[in-house]
């Protein structure tokens, strides 16, 4: 039997909602040997006879009730179909794929994600933690379509990057350390330091910064993970510069009292920014960088 046609179905299920082939007809905009033709052809396909038609209404027979009630459901699913892929060109459902670092996870994507769902809540984000560098890496491999990057950034082919925001690096140290009110590098290189790994901007960042002044830093330990490198320092371990993370919406957890923080003297600045591949940044992703930047796009509005 050759593949049933969704016009035949919508002739069919039209008849039966309308009562008669004349009044199908002219609700689909057809002939009316045309609505007899497909009708004809559709019992012919399925070997029985679904209408049974004379100077009344047409009446559906048991086997064409039956068939009726799957051919909408059959109708409806193709139109989700059609819909869900014209959501998906317009960018108002998929997936997208977002690489970031642990801090920008915990404070600067909650606001954001929230923002998204109230506005497109059919897309879905997959959040990855990774390094900068794995970020650009994966954006220009294509395995990414969006991510939040420490800046600089060497250029990249088929990856753009645009700045977002600008972020106050400060000291977190034990509270029970005598220290002064600003901390400048020749203080901090004499204690015991805990950094993010060598692999990180963060750590280049810092280790700039002890150089500009003249002095070499030599880490106790290297970690990825903020929150657990302010733990170390809770616990007396080392001192810590991590970026002053406060995003938003979102509150800030409540201070540990065994944590003192200080300014820097020079002031340290980090400078995040987006960085989206060119494959990606149609679709679903654009609302995304909106839900990141909602400062911009209501001014821009």
């Amino acid at each position: 039997m050759r593949e049933l046609s969704l016009d035949h179905l919508r002739t069919l299920v039209a008849i039966a909602d309308l009562g008669s082939l004349a009044n199908a007809a002219r609700a689909l905009h057809l002939a009316a040997p045309t609505v007899t033709v497909q009708i004809a052809e559709l019992e012919s396909r399925l070997g029985g006879q679904l209408l049974v038609r004379g100077r009344g209404p047409a009446q559906a027979t048991a086997l064409g009730e039956r068939f009726i009630a799957r051919a909408r459901r059959l109708l409806a699913d193709a139109d989700d179909a059609v819909e869900d892929v014209r959501r998906q060109l317009a960018g108002q459902t998929g997936r997208v794929r977002v690489g970031a670092s642990t801090g920008t996870i915990a404070h600067l994507l909650p606001p954001a994600l929230k923002r998204l769902a109230q506005h497109h809540p059919g897309i879905d984000v997959n959040v990855q933690v990774l390094t900068s560098n794995d970020s650009m890496a994966r954006l220009a491999a294509g395995s990414l379509d969006l991510a939040v990057v420490a800046l600089p950034q060497p250029p990249l082919r088929g990856v753009h990057v645009t700045p977002l925001r600008r972020e106050a690096v400060v000291a977190f140290l034990p509270a029970d350390w005598k220290a002064p009110r600003r901390l400048t590098p020749q203080w901090l290189a004499e204690r015991p330091l805990i950094m993010n790994d060598a692999s990180t901007r963060l750590y280049r960042l810092t280790a700039e910064w002890f150089s500009a002044a003249g002095v070499h830093c030599r880490p106790r330990i290297e970690l990825n993970y903020n929150d657990a490198i302010r733990t170390l320092v809770a616990a007396g371990y080392g001192a810590a510069l991590l970026p002053e993370e406060s995003h938003g919406d979102v509150k800030e957890p409540a201070h540990d009292p065994r944590i003192a923080i200080r300014p820097l003297s020079p002031a340290l600045w980090r400078q995040l920014g987006l960085a989206v591949s060119d494959r990606g940044a149609s679709g679903p992703t654009r609302f995304v960088l909106q839900a990141l930047q909602p400062e911009k796009h209501a001014s821009a509005a």
